[in-house]
């Protein structure tokens, strides 16, 4: 763990040329005194890195120096481009130049693998992920419009923490000055945004899921049955399967009774029968009857 936090101190130098500890502190979720000491290991081992203390400081690397290929062994090598993409697609600490520079260095194939585009398919999302993020880094309080599962729009102001991906849709984490609280705001609903002059001072979570909790009440146990048509969908969505004779399948689960539940399973259409329980049948039809009537010539 040392040995690898040393190798990404390294990199970010050589990258970023200098830092402050308090920045490489929250980074690697250490004191500054650890980061401290992992300076004057670097320097042992020979490593032209010096930290100025006090205002205007930081932590430097010798601006001419060039990292030796002889004192790593291919195998060597090879874990540390793959530790280095790692890093760099966990949390964008090292663009992708530096990487660049050491496949050449170490004269290795790249192998981009993975690639991420916080986008959607409209590029209508682009610029809310822009601003959302350096309202994030800045610290800087945000107000949007947001709309709500039941259709009402309501302006809030929000210290923004965190981006989050959950269950296939983006959402921000931040505190509601309306409410009071931590929230969820799905990306999705938000109608307007724009980020105010006033900065906060709030800590960020480590894991926002961790920290909240699983409903225990107002849960419904539903059967659901889908036909055959609708099978790449139920797969890429359900855990437990049960497939009929017929081809049909059947799934069991429990969900939240709310209002977002219903508007989930009628964007299956005609290719799921809630098979219980019987009020949500119910429902479906009601639902079902009140979209025929807005069509009825």
């Amino acid at each position: 763990m040392i040995e690898s936090r040393l190798l990404q101190l390294l990199f970010i130098l050589l990258e970023k040329g200098s830092v402050t500890a308090p920045e490489l502190a929250e980074r690697f979720e250490v004191s500054a005194r650890t980061i401290y000491r992992d300076i004057d290991a670097l320097s042992a081992a020979g490593i032209p890195v010096y930290a100025v203390r006090g205002k205007g400081g930081g932590i430097f690397i010798q601006e001419d120096y060039v990292l030796d290929k002889a004192v790593f062994t291919d195998e060597e090598q090879k874990e540390i481009l793959i530790a280095l993409q790692n890093l760099n697609l966990t949390n964008g600490a090292l663009t992708s130049s530096l990487v660049s520079k050491l496949h050449s260095l170490f004269k290795k194939e790249s192998h981009d693998w993975l690639e991420i585009d916080f986008s959607d398919w409209t590029g209508l999302r682009n610029e809310l992920f822009t601003d959302l993020q350096q309202a994030i880094l800045s610290r800087q309080v945000i107000q949007i419009d947001y709309l709500s599962t039941k259709g009402q729009t309501t302006t809030r102001d929000l210290e923004p923490l965190k981006l989050v991906f959950k269950d296939k849709a983006w959402y921000l984490y931040a505190f509601c000055r309306l409410r009071n609280e931590n929230r969820l705001f799905k990306l999705s609903r938000i109608r307007a945004f724009q980020t105010l002059t006033e900065n906060f001072i709030r800590e960020t979570p480590k894991k926002v899921f961790a920290e909240r909790q699983h409903p225990t009440e107002n849960l419904v146990e539903m059967r659901l049955l889908f036909d055959s048509s609708a099978a790449y969908r139920v797969y890429e969505e359900f855990d437990t399967i049960t497939q009929n004779p017929d081809g049909s399948l059947l799934v069991e689960i429990t969900y939240l009774d709310d209002e977002s539940t219903m508007n989930y399973l009628f964007s299956f259409g005609d290719h799921l029968e809630i098979l219980a329980p019987e009020y949500y049948r119910k429902k479906m039809a009601d639902r079902i009857d009140v979209l025929r009537n807005k069509y009825r010539t």
